[in-house]
């Protein structure tokens, strides 16, 4: 039996602008379950380490030797937590309050859900579409190939953001944005922590994936909500690291797991927190 509830892991790189805000959220959001928070900072130089620590002084806060991707730090905060459930959570985030009981409180009441994310909204309140369907080639060249700015509105790219569902129902999904994402002990113990060959961005969709071949459910909760400063760099500026990372990401993870169909059930509505 594990000593608390929930283990939040909270990965700064440059991120003591936002890390305040987050991590002053996590009282207010988290309820009464019992919780642990472990910050890693990725050698950042603008003071994000100390931030956490005058913020949040029951923190681990653990800095690296060097620096490293993001799943690999995800990694390092997994291995040291000690929770029933693990919160994967960005600095640039704010959880509204009770939203982190929530998603407990649902994966409580679904014991076959492997992962459950809430609905992220932007700063100004509109809705963020953070649950998607798997990529396919079409989707990839519609979204990260130099077609894009053509495609943009393609039912590609529609499809890809599940743009046709209500994004206000709880449902089964492919996969969620990996701002945040929380997942059960055993579910984790089973599939195992992210894939460190991805180094920035695709870890999330893979991770997913993984559940859903273990057989463990996905789940977007909408009735639990985050807001998301979304920086969206790769989105908004093609030629940068930032896209030719991701670029490549998208390379492994097709070579990893071929163009696979949305997996069963994906796009069906799932029971309420309260059934």
């Amino acid at each position: 039996m594990t000593a608390i509830d929930l283990s939040i892991i909270v990965v700064s790189h440059e991120h003591a602008a936002f890390l305040r805000t987050c991590l002053s959220s996590l009282p207010a959001a988290v309820g009464d379950l019992t919780y642990e928070v472990i910050v890693v900072d990725n050698r950042s130089a603008d003071g994000s380490a100390e931030v956490a620590r005058q913020t949040c002084p029951d923190a681990t806060v653990l800095v690296n030797d060097r620096r490293r991707g993001f799943s690999a730090n995800c990694n390092i905060g997994l291995a040291r937590s000690s929770g029933g459930y693990v919160l994967l959570l960005n600095p640039d985030t704010e959880a509204s309050p009770g939203s982190i009981a929530t998603m407990a409180r649902y994966l409580d009441e679904h014991p076959d859900v492997g992962v459950v994310g809430p609905q992220l909204r932007f700063p100004d309140g509109s809705v963020q579409p953070s649950c998607r369907r798997f990529p396919t080639l079409g989707s990839a060249i519609a979204r990260r190939s130099p077609l894009r700015r053509a495609l943009g509105q393609s039912s590609l790219n529609a499809r890809h953001l599940m743009l046709d569902v209500d994004h206000g129902e709880t449902r089964d999904v492919d996969w969620m944005l990996g701002a945040c994402l929380m997942t059960r002990r055993e579910a984790l113990d089973d599939v195992g922590t992210l894939d460190e060959r991805f180094y920035l961005y695709v870890e999330d969709i893979d991770w997913c994936l993984r559940m859903h071949q273990h057989g463990w459910r996905v789940i977007y909760l909408p009735a639990a909500q985050i807001i998301h400063h979304h920086l969206a760099v790769t989105d908004h500026r093609w030629l940068t690291w930032r896209t030719a990372v991701h670029a490549w990401g998208m390379v492994r993870y097709l070579a990893k797991h071929g163009v696979r169909a949305p997996a069963a059930g994906a796009s069906a509505q799932a029971p309420s927190p309260s059934s």
